[in-house]
């Protein structure tokens, strides 16, 4: 019988990297990341990327596997994580970060509708959003709830049909999910202090080193907004202010993702490491 997991949980900078190294420790576990930018090489400081030194010796899977040029999506999440379950049955692992989607695909599995046809779908790219609707039109696909504006979900409809979402499991594990949270308050206090801290460990030239190699491909928070001071269309308080904000919103959209999604969800800020060490103890004995 395949080993029990944890799944851990939750917005950026609630303190998800620390409790996953000292649970790893205790229960003799392995981890896989599931943060979107953390598996992409050279996306270091902005993404919080755990350092080697850091690791404490757990082995840590799913970072750093791909250039940031190539877009890695939940598909690739879900055969890559799915085949290091599968290949050490033996073992358990934390599953650990904010990657909704990611980690859904794991726990509840994913639909073959997020295949996709790359020559068909480049065709679709090269097409107007009034040539979109007239396949959707000629193909009888509903267009009830859909933005006709938006060209992104006009191409997801028609790869997708009236397809109904059958979901796939790609591994035999149990979870325990875990979502942490903080007080709101103090969540987004450390978020703008992590960010202070990014801006003094060197971010602005890993920004500037991405920006001269990949332009404006990347997309991710604290890159995108760099990327703009370096155009000279906005000041460097104005690009830090906006990596803030945006980093701030991210994780209310992480909030609302996880909620209602059958987490165990503990609040970091009215219990001490321990405490929380111990209770998921217990849940993950159950």
């Amino acid at each position: 019988m395949s080993s029990k997991c944890i799944v851990l949980a939750g917005p950026t900078a609630v303190g998800k990297t620390s409790l996953s190294l000292r649970l790893a420790k205790e229960f003799n576990m392995e981890i896989i990341n599931c943060d979107a930018t953390q598996v992409y090489k050279k996306l270091d400081i902005a993404s919080a990327k755990i350092k080697e030194e850091e690791k404490k010796g757990i082995k840590h899977h799913l970072i750093d596997i791909v250039e940031p040029d190539y877009e890695y999506s939940v598909s690739d999440y879900y055969k890559d994580a799915n085949k290091i379950l599968n290949d050490n049955k033996d073992k358990a692992f934390i599953i650990t970060g904010g990657t909704g989607l990611y980690i859904q695909s794991i726990t509840d599995g994913l639909s073959d509708t997020n295949k996709k046809d790359e020559a068909y779908r480049k065709y679709l790219e090269g097409l107007s959003k009034e040539e979109l609707i007239e396949i959707l039109d000629k193909k009888n696909i509903k267009k009830d709830k859909l933005d006709l504006n938006n060209k992104v979900r006009l191409i997801r409809k028609i790869e997708i049909g009236n397809h109904e979402y059958n979901n796939i499991i790609g591994n035999d594990r149990e979870f325990l999910k875990v979502f942490l949270v903080r007080d709101r308050e103090n969540l987004y206090d450390r978020i703008n202090k992590r960010v202070d801290i990014m801006i003094e460990t060197g971010l602005i030239e890993e920004a500037k080193n991405i920006y001269a190699e990949f332009g404006e491909n990347i997309k991710a928070i604290g890159y995108k907004e760099l990327n703009e001071y370096f155009k000279n269309n906005l000041s460097l308080d104005e690009a830090i202010e906006l990596i803030k904000r945006n980093s701030r919103r991210y994780a209310k959209r992480q909030f609302t993702w996880f909620k209602n999604k059958g987490y165990l969800t503990l609040d970091v800020s009215k219990y001490t490491e321990d405490e929380i060490v111990e209770l998921i103890r217990r849940e993950y004995g159950n």
